[in-house]
């Protein structure tokens, strides 16, 4: 049943930890506003033919008298707190607001800007190095204070997120402009990137695969061509392309 209505609203296959409780209750809520929608339309239409004119050509001021509609609407309050205190609160407590321990997470800035995806990956000291405004040029996106010994083994990749399957990334999303939105449809992740503001998140994959980066906010003229891909791989290519990028971070002269 559950398959059918995803079907219906063809939703993305999920691909992380969480992603099937979240369709779960998508599917419920989209059940319940289905039944909803047919019933409260099969009524108008009767009471539209029930109540013409020329059936009642003199006003009835009693109204109904039965209590048939109070009965549907008490239902309809109690499903709908089902869902929320059953469901929602539940699923959201799990998937959004119960943080894996940071030891074993893999952390990475996402920095939003018109229009692209910079992605910060801490060295082998698992230390993310300074930022500045100051420091921000076309060689530097992100700032990095060119001083501290922290940020030198920093990976910095644009439009493209590279993590390992089955585990859990930890999130840290800013903007340097406006108001962007960070979404990857088949993790079911979506949050916004405002500017003055540093907001985690984290999402654990479950299948290899490249994935869209969609803004989901519009960003600007260029909001259209926003776009970036989290490449989910083994723990072994993952290992071989950070060692890759560390190669490349140390024989760089720097800025």
């Amino acid at each position: 049943m559950n398959e059918l209505m995803l079907k219906w609203l063809a939703m993305l296959a999920p691909a992380a930890e969480g992603a099937a409780q979240l369709d779960k209750m998508m599917s419920l809520i989209h059940w319940l506003m289905l039944v909803l929608g047919v019933g409260w339309s099969i009524f108008f239409v009767w009471a539209l033919i029930r109540f013409r004119q020329k059936k009642n050509p003199k006003a009835n001021y009693y109204g109904v008298q039965h209590k048939g509609s109070t009965y549907i609407e008490i239902g309809v309050i109690v499903a709908e707190a089902i869902l929320l205190v059953g469901f929602a609160f539940p699923i959201w407590a799990k998937v959004v607001d119960s943080f894996p321990p940071k030891e074993g997470a893999l952390k990475i800035n996402i920095v939003a800007e018109q229009f692209a995806w910079n992605f910060q990956y801490p060295g082998e000291d698992g230390i993310f190095g300074k930022k500045d405004a100051k420091f921000i040029d076309r060689e530097n996106p992100l700032g990095l204070d060119p001083e501290d010994p922290n940020g030198k083994d920093d990976i910095i990749t644009l439009n493209q997120m590279t993590i390992p399957n089955n585990k859990p990334v930890v999130c840290y999303l800013s903007s340097k402009d406006v108001i962007h939105n960070f979404g990857v449809y088949q993790f079911r992740v979506k949050q916004d990137a405002t500017p003055g503001m540093t907001i985690p998140l984290w999402f654990e994959p479950t299948k290899e695969g490249s994935y869209e980066v969609v803004c989901s906010q519009l960003c600007g003229i260029g909001h259209y061509r926003m776009r970036g891909f989290v490449n989910v791989v083994s723990d072994k290519k993952f290992e071989e392309w950070k060692q890759e990028q560390l190669e490349e971070a140390n024989n760089d002269d720097g800025w």
